[in-house]
């Protein structure tokens, strides 16, 4: 796991560029569909302010945060839906100053949890490094959606580091959302970063592996790309099934992207 301090400084790089796609945005841009069904830009930053508040909840009143447990697990399929929903209706500039008071609020309360300490989720218990990951790969994601409906193609950076590792660690959760038995033994994941080093998970000899791009990897686990479209390859066949299912994100099973072209 991540130092903290580290993996919430490279949250706050990843929000700021996401934040960058949006602050000059007009009204109109921000209507712009993205390929989340329904979803349009302001959904997006609705999502992530969304969430943001809810994982202050998680860190920050145990008894607040129950209660949105509660709420999600009374409409599983449609909890997520109607929190963008909710914010999406904002006026662009109160919604994205919600999301920029919220991150910061978030980033604040991260840095003052005591090491060791953890606190409850949608999926397992998180520690502020856990929950600092989920959201830089939260944001990550979105952000993904959002350069696609602008037409923008960003570089791929080093904090990809973050959302491969619990990409990785995420393995068994696929299974349990899908009511799977998860493989008995772990993966081996050896993935080419963007600037051409190796970032490697699990045991060496490992029978089942899986290579390729960490882009891909990335896009991948987070749903926002079909396993045809990668350039992934996957060495036994229970990695191979894991790359149809992989989610690194908590919550009921994701049902993915259609392939490009269908």
């Amino acid at each position: 796991m991540s130092d903290p301090v580290v993996v919430l400084d490279d949250l706050r790089a990843e929000s700021d560029e996401v934040d960058l796609l949006v602050g000059g945005l007009s009204q109109e841009r921000w209507g712009a569909p993205t390929p989340a069904p329904g979803w349009t830009v302001a959904h997006q930053i609705a999502h992530l302010a969304w969430t943001d508040r809810a994982a202050l909840l998680a860190a920050t009143d145990a008894e607040a945060f129950a209660a949105e447990t509660a709420k999600a697990l009374a409409a599983p399929d449609r909890f997520v839906d109607e929190g963008a929903e909710e914010g999406a209706k904002l006026p662009p500039a109160e919604l994205l100053a919600r999301w920029r008071e919220g991150r910061e609020q978030l980033q604040e309360a991260l840095r003052a949890v005591p090491p060791g300490v953890r606190f409850p989720w949608y999926g397992p218990p998180m520690s502020a490094s856990a929950m600092a990951t989920a959201r830089l790969m939260e944001t990550w994601a979105h952000g993904q959606d959002i350069a696609d409906a602008l037409g923008v193609v960003r570089a791929p950076t080093a904090r990809l580091r973050h959302v491969a590792w619990i990409g990785h660690r995420a393995r068994d959760y696929a299974y349990l959302v899908r009511g799977l038995p998860a493989p008995a033994d772990p993966f081996r994941v050896e993935l080419v970063a963007p600037d051409g080093q190796l970032w490697a998970y699990g045991p060496e000899g490992a029978a089942q592996k899986v290579t390729g791009p960490a882009l891909d990897f990335c896009l991948l686990v987070t749903q926002r790309v079909h396993r045809d479209d990668t350039a992934l390859v996957a060495e036994g066949p229970d990695a191979e099934h894991w790359l149809t299912i992989a989610q690194a994100f908590a919550g009921p099973a994701g049902p993915g992207r259609a392939p490009e072209g269908s």
